[in-house]
């Protein structure tokens, strides 16, 4: 009964973490570079926890047959979608001209709408499944707003549309997914919400596993380990909660 309206809730709250990111790399540039690589361990942490230890157990009991398939598919999706983007956008932070800071935000307005998406999945499952993913999730918005703002800004826009864009492209872009998608998952067979809950999972991995990590190695911080290891206990702390 109230699953859509946490999934709104948590998409809703991905958005404002989105725009409080933007808001901390315009007004305290020196904090916000220092501080988005742990959130980014703190996220990753979360993300690969919940995904091993509660949501892929949970879509394989909903779907046996073809979680594993799906969870696969999911990683696959966000991988072959951020490489196609970075083609475009990696290695060039330092020297974006022209279109490619608006190709950027397009490819991350993209994957904003798939978090919505994901956050419409794992709520209609359980409240609790749902909080778990949205847990991690909402954390990893802050560095995407980050990110997103200081791509606009390197490609020539100012900083109030750089700001603007950034909304736009990376915050607004989550809760339209999820207001879009509730409807149809919501009236979904619980075989094929446990495939798509498995294919949730696979892109939570890709997210945790090789999208933040790295990124959070690269920085080299000295308590990024710590970090990691508190999201992960974290998350294993709320999992034995439920038990």
């Amino acid at each position: 009964m109230y699953e859509p309206f946490w999934a709104v809730v948590a998409s809703l709250l991905a958005c404002l973490t989105t725009t409080i990111g933007i808001y901390a790399i315009r007004k305290y540039e020196e904090w916000g570079k220092k501080s988005v690589t742990y959130f980014m361990c703190f996220a990753s942490g979360v993300l690969i926890s919940v995904s091993f230890l509660h949501i892929i157990p949970e879509s394989f009991k909903m779907n046996v047959n073809a979680a594993p398939i799906f969870l696969l598919a999911g990683y696959l999706f966000l991988h072959v979608t951020n490489r196609l983007l970075s083609g475009y956008v990696c290695d060039k932070l330092g020297s974006i001209q022209g279109s490619l800071g608006p190709t950027a935000a397009l490819g991350i307005s993209l994957h904003s709408f798939v978090d919505g998406i994901i956050y419409s999945v794992t709520f209609s499952v359980s409240v609790f499944t749902g909080t778990l993913a949205a847990f991690g999730m909402v954390l990893h918005e802050f560095p995407e707003g980050v990110v997103t703002f200081l791509l606009l800004l390197a490609s020539g826009f100012d900083k109030k549309k750089s700001t603007t864009y950034a909304f736009l492209a990376a915050a607004v872009s989550t809760p339209l997914g999820t207001l879009l998608s509730y409807p149809l998952i919501g009236n979904l067979e619980e075989s094929v919400l446990g495939a798509m809950l498995a294919f949730s999972a696979g892109a939570l991995l890709y997210v945790g596993a090789t999208h933040l990590l790295p990124e959070a190695e690269r920085e080299g911080k000295k308590y990024s380990i710590l970090a990691l290891a508190i999201g992960i206990l974290v998350a294993i702390l709320i999992i034995l909660s439920k038990s």
